[in-house]
């Protein structure tokens, strides 16, 4: 059956990949994006929340998304308030830094729908969905895709968007190794009491990482990282008694909570993938690496990878061939040092507050507080997340 041929071919129609697509859009390239299922809002707010760094707001206003966004439903982050499992403190300030904001937190399901919204006006692109792969053929001179239902594809580039459980990475043999941190991460929405004043708090406890991230009015969403018992234990408690243990969690700090959504929870691993390219191959998102979730910076590493191979892709000459590995490891080199760093500062920080070993509690706690008392580190600290992530 002859394939219908592309330069870029995208499956995966998630955060990454439509993003992708969309800084590709005015480019020569041709695009196919393959896809199951279109991104759907929920019908009040989505449990599962980002904080996207003001770099990525800057991406997504690059390529035409971030101005479409419902204002309404984006809060800013002014200032970060982190607590260490002895009553340690961080605390960080857009203010004190001198910059606007730290960032914004906003739904999964708002970048993705209206993400959707763009690559489907898009003139160079072509939107295959619902498709699902069937079959992947790396042929010298281009990638072949056989989808589910039949039909055949081929591009000069395949990029794999298509999540941590990658149908594309596996089936090119491009190896993932996993850590299990035997860890949950739970998720709601909740109305709270008293104004949460754009503040996003942490808490290092005994039972884990709890997030409470700021949403618009009076309300947080919040990500609660803790071992899978008491994450079932969590879930099985009745609205009203979850609402009391977060609260409580957080030591009253927003007063009494009310639940806007129901809680969900997803285990967590640490991914590493040691190739993210092969020829005609490239991987981006949670397809190329997977973070604890307690600094947030997960989709700001996809972001981050989307624009990093869009520019390459872009810069490219017409007689260049696109699928090179050569080229690729490029966009390899690129990414490397940012997602290694992120993978190795989240795996440590979850370590070092989850292990008890003598006299580990105090020098963590310890940590916290002389880094506290140094502005010049903490606003180090503050102006490479804002610029890297």
């Amino acid at each position: 059956m002859r394939a219908t041929t592309f330069d870029v071919v995208i499956v995966g129609g998630g955060l990454a990949g439509l993003s992708l697509a969309c800084a590709l859009r005015d480019t020569r390239l041709r695009i196919a994006l393959v896809e199951s299922r279109a991104p759907a809002r929920p019908g009040g707010w989505d449990a599962r929340v980002y904080a996207i760094s003001p770099a990525n707001a800057a991406f997504l206003q690059a390529i035409g998304t971030w101005k479409h966004l419902d204002a309404e439903r984006i809060a800013r982050i002014d200032a970060m308030k982190i607590v260490g499992d002895a009553g340690a403190r961080l605390d960080f300030s857009a203010y004190e830094t001198g910059v606007a904001e730290l960032g914004w937190i906003l739904e999964s399901s708002l970048m993705a729908c209206e993400l959707w919204e763009s690559v489907k006006r898009q003139s160079n692109l072509a939107l295959l969905c619902p498709a699902m792969p069937g079959a992947l053929e790396m042929r010298e001179d281009a990638a072949r895709l056989t989808l589910q239902d039949g039909r055949t594809i081929s591009g000069k580039l395949l990029v794999g968007a298509d999540g941590r459980d990658s149908w594309v990475r596996q089936s090119a043999g491009l190896q993932a190794s996993d850590t299990h941190y035997g860890e949950m991460g739970l998720v709601a929405n909740f109305a709270c009491e008293r104004p949460h004043r754009g503040i996003a708090r942490q808490w290092f406890r005994d039972d884990g990482v709890l997030a409470w991230l700021p949403l618009p009015g009076n309300r947080v969403s919040i990500v609660w990282s803790t071992p899978d018992a008491h994450a079932r234990a969590l879930l099985a408690l009745p609205e009203d008694g979850l609402c009391a243990r977060v609260a409580a969690a957080g030591y009253h700090e927003l007063g009494a909570f009310a639940q806007i959504t129901p809680p969900a929870a997803f285990p967590l691993r640490l991914m590493r993938v040691p190739r993210t390219v092969a020829p005609r191959l490239a991987l981006v998102g949670d397809a190329a690496h997977g973070i604890h979730p307690l600094t947030g910076h997960g989709i700001n590493l996809g972001f981050q990878d989307a624009r990093a191979l869009a520019d390459l892709l872009a810069a490219t000459p017409a007689w260049q061939d696109i699928g090179e590995e050569r080229l690729l490891r490029r966009y390899q080199r690129a990414r490397r040092e940012e997602t290694v760093l992120m993978q190795t500062a989240t795996h440590t920080l979850r370590r070092l507050f989850r292990e008890n070993m003598p006299g580990l509690v105090p020098l963590r706690n310890i940590g916290l507080n002389v880094t506290n008392g140094l502005p010049v580190i903490k606003n180090l600290l503050v102006r490479y997340a804002l610029g890297a992530f």
